[in-house]
């Protein structure tokens, strides 16, 4: 199982993960060659259903874990203990559903590292790179959490970071290369629609992992699920061009309105089933 590392560095490296950038570019080139298939309910694209063969989920017994450490006074070993049990929820459902998984690698640094999608900073927040197959997160994002986004609490940090092995996941489905294709072939907006489509989706993803950690240590009570929500929420695009803008252009969304990304959250949380994720069939966002 992949589990956090610290920052990598050096020139050598660097021209490492750039090669291995292009090669890794010019491998998902030539394997989605075929017509992307997704298209909210359109036939058109050829939409083989990804989740098709995922048995509904199961917990994993009732065990009793002793509690992550804080976030605030640890945030290293919080991560430490919180991204393996996401992996390893994820490799159990690929596992029943006869599919490969292949953990995400994780890379925690202090400031700046590079990627194999280019500069990771403290700016960028967490995030997902598909080409190195890799979260990246700085330390420093909990601390951003609480007092910008006034979004604190462990539950609330631990949803971003399996928002973010939610992409891996869509990464290992052959999701996110299907949508990177056909960005490439609509309008800007349309674009974005299918931005929001994939966000969502790993909001959705991000719930069902806490469903079924929460039936197999018993670790959560409301107020940690308020947490989450209260985050959700906190970096809805709306609020957050409100904030940034003093005005909303939904057409320019790429993550979801705040209360988009509450439900699909929320929606995870209570079904507990990979199934009820599926965004691109879904009729409402």
């Amino acid at each position: 199982m992949a589990s956090p590392r610290e920052p990598r560095g050096g020139v050598a490296h660097g021209a490492l993960l750039r090669a291995t950038a292009l090669l890794a570019a010019a491998l998902v080139a030539l394997a989605i060659g075929a017509a992307f298939l997704f298209g909210a309910r359109d036939a058109s694209f050829g939409y083989d259903d990804p989740f098709n063969r995922f048995p509904p989920a199961a917990g994993a017994g009732t065990e009793r874990s002793t509690s992550a450490p804080d976030a605030h006074r640890d945030p290293l070993r919080f991560l430490q203990a919180v991204v393996p049990d996401i992996q390893a929820f994820w490799e159990r459902q690929f596992d029943r559903g006869g599919r490969p998984y292949t953990p995400a690698s994780v890379v925690i640094f202090r400031g700046a590292t590079t990627s194999g999608c280019g500069l990771a900073s403290s700016e960028t927040g967490p995030f997902y790179c598909p080409l190195d197959q890799t979260v990246y997160i700085d330390l420093s994002f909990f601390q951003e959490m609480q007092q910008r986004f006034r979004a604190g609490g462990d539950f609330a940090y631990a949803y971003v970071l399996a928002h973010e092995v939610g992409h891996h996941v869509e990464n290992q489905l052959g999701i996110l290369p299907r949508v990177q294709e056909r960005q490439q072939q609509v309008s800007r907006a349309e674009g974005n629609q299918l931005s929001v489509r994939v966000e969502l989706m790993a909001d959705c993803l991000a719930g069902v992992w806490a469903h079924h950690s929460d039936q197999r240590w018993k670790s959560l009570e409301q107020g940690d699920i308020e947490e989450a929500i209260n985050a959700a929420q906190a970096i809805g695009d709306d609020r957050l061009q409100k904030q940034s803008q003093g005005r909303v252009v939904p057409d320019s969304f790429t993550h979801g309105s705040s209360e988009q990304r509450m439900r699909w959250l929320t929606t995870g949380l209570k079904t507990g089933q990979v199934q009820a994720c599926d965004t691109f069939r879904a009729s409402r966002l």
